[in-house]
């Protein structure tokens, strides 16, 4: 028994999504991940890539049922948290109006360049501080309007949208509204300006709140539950990356941070937006932070590249990533990297080919196509990943005039040594490896913190109070 809140934190992944429950014996905590599902966009041919968000309710509802069964008191709090840009759009009673698109989908490219033509992409950095991406949610916004979608209809970004499936209003949480393209960097609200340019409704958007926001008790059915009787939602830094920062303990100024997943997102938490002409030209953007602050950071293809690469050699051989990266580790430096910043890397397919389409295009030779090339493929994106984080890394120094004296690595890729040895070659910087599972852990700090302190804004010092208690847990 303790007097610690049991917690029930939500992660959202656009590869695998999880629910994990945090319980404490005689005041030693443990996290326990007590369901996993693997997650991924479906190809609906025309009518292009959709998220199977009724599966992911149905998974949700398995792993909270289970956390019923396995908490010995109640629960106190469940918070969600998850990629950004992808929303839902809502009928009149609150459903969906069908399953969302997936940001990859190609329709974005050709809205992308609809909405530059009324709203060029250097002005609305300049009002956003968004790095300007084909993903980002008013490119898909500005598609669903030309699709004959009513602008009238409410939409809520993904993590939000489970809250709301939980029994929550609909909200817009500060740190993921801001990746969406539509937050005015200055008044930290929607953009009157970009909804007014694109024709989109404004009271289709939800109410913005701030992290930590309590958003009320859990729906009915579920509080029918002992464990959920009293169950608070909150509404943590929903944006992955934001609650992956709030979990790395010990924050002393002057660092930089890579979240290493299926996305890498190499940055430096800063006081204030970056909306320089030359982090536009760079693109880097300015995402919300946990405590007030900004995370100034340039988005690339991460371990993604390598599990598309997987997904294909699975139609030949199940590979093991652990054996593939000691496989890796064995070859000498590629012969040429690749350029990350291609856009060809981007959608779902046949990842190989990709790449060697890139090689040929600078005159480099192919690698071979099959399964036995694993290694080097593998070999090839990590060196091209570490030397990427270096130059991108030199050009924030540049841009905000601190270097940073060392590099918190989290997520799943913080795991891999072979990478973390290339980045601190590459970097000339220590590297620290943090948790795989940071952005629980922000998460249910977060959590812990309102549910300490009920009323008012959250204190960036109890936060951090509360990661430094869930630091050396493992996630089991």
């Amino acid at each position: 028994m303790s007097n610690h809140p049991a917690l029930v934190a939500i992660d959202l992944g656009a590869e695998s999504c999880r629910v994990s429950l945090l319980l404490w014996h005689r005041d030693e905590p443990r996290i326990a991940m007590v369901r996993r599902f693997e997650n991924g966009p479906q190809d609906h041919g025309p009518a292009g890539w959709h998220w199977n968000l009724h599966r992911i309710c149905q998974e949700l509802d398995a792993g909270l049922r289970t956390c019923a069964d396995l908490a010995p008191d109640s629960i106190a709090a469940i918070g969600v948290t998850g990629w950004a840009v992808d929303y839902v759009r809502l009928d009149d009673s609150g459903q969906p109006l069908a399953p969302p698109f997936c940001y990859r989908d190609e329709r974005n490219l050709r809205a992308m360049d609809e909405v530059h033509a009324l709203l060029p992409a250097d002005q609305l950095y300049a009002r956003t501080g968004v790095q300007i991406q084909p993903i980002n949610t008013l490119y898909q916004l500005d598609a669903d309007r030309r699709s004959g979608i009513p602008a009238s209809a409410p939409w809520v970004s993904l993590p939000e949208y489970i809250l709301h499936w939980l029994g929550a209003p609909r909200i817009a949480e500060y740190t993921n509204a801001t990746h969406t393209g539509l937050i005015d960097a200055d008044t930290r609200q929607w953009s009157p300006e970009i909804f007014t340019t694109l024709g989109l409704d404004p009271a289709a958007a939800p109410e913005i709140v701030a992290p930590g926001t309590a958003l009320g008790p859990v729906r009915v059915d579920l509080r029918r539950l002992p464990a959920f009787a009293q169950t608070q939602l909150v509404a943590p830094a929903c944006h992955d990356t934001a609650s992956a920062i709030a979990g790395i303990p010990e924050r002393p100024g002057g660092w930089a941070y890579i979240s290493s997943g299926t996305w890498s997102l190499v940055g430096m938490p800063l006081v204030q937006s970056l909306r320089t002409h030359d982090a536009f030209a760079r693109g880097f953007t300015n995402l919300g932070a946990a405590d007030g602050g900004i995370l100034f950071h340039r988005g690339l293809p991460g371990m993604w590249l390598l599990r598309q690469c997987m997904n294909t050699w699975d139609h030949d051989r199940g590979w093991n990533l652990a054996d593939l990266i000691d496989d890796a580790r064995r070859l000498p430096p590629p012969d040429r990297l690749l350029d990350l910043d291609d856009p060809a890397l981007l959608p779902p397919g046949d990842m190989t080919a990709r790449i060697n389409a890139q090689r040929s295009l600078h005159r480099a030779a192919p690698l071979p196509p099959g399964c036995d090339a694993a290694p080097h493929y593998a070999n090839l994106i990590f060196h091209s990943l570490a030397a990427r984080y270096g130059t991108l890394l030199a050009e924030i120094a540049a841009m905000t005039g601190q270097r940073p004296h060392h590099i918190s690595i989290v997520g799943g890729g913080s795991q891999n040594e072979y990478l973390n040895a290339l980045t601190a070659q590459a970097t000339g910087l220590p590297v620290q490896r943090c948790s795989a599972e940071s952005s629980t852990l922000g998460n249910f700090a977060i959590q812990w913190a309102r549910i300490e302190q009920p009323s008012g804004s959250l204190q960036p010092q109890s936060v951090a109070e509360k990661v430094s208690a869930l630091a050396a847990v493992q996630v089991a």
